[in-house]
């Protein structure tokens, strides 16, 4: 799994950066970024980001195995 923020809709207030910060970066245009997948680790911090971002910008997505991609 790979978690996607949606640029238009992110406001960039940083919640899910400081919840999860091994997966979620901010940008040079103030926007989040996911930088890795979600893992067995870090899924209860992405889930609590995802739950908390004021504007619902995150979601979950399966990745393709073949390309990597989602």
């Amino acid at each position: 799994m790979r978690a996607f923020v949606d640029h238009d809709t992110c406001i960039g207030c940083g919640v899910c950066a400081a919840l999860a910060a091994d997966v979620f970066e901010m940008n040079e245009k103030g926007k989040a970024v996911a930088v890795a997948d979600t893992t067995e680790e870090n899924r209860g911090e992405v889930m609590d980001a995802i739950d908390a971002c004021p504007v619902s910008a995150i979601r979950e997505e399966e990745k393709n195995e073949k390309t990597g991609k989602e």
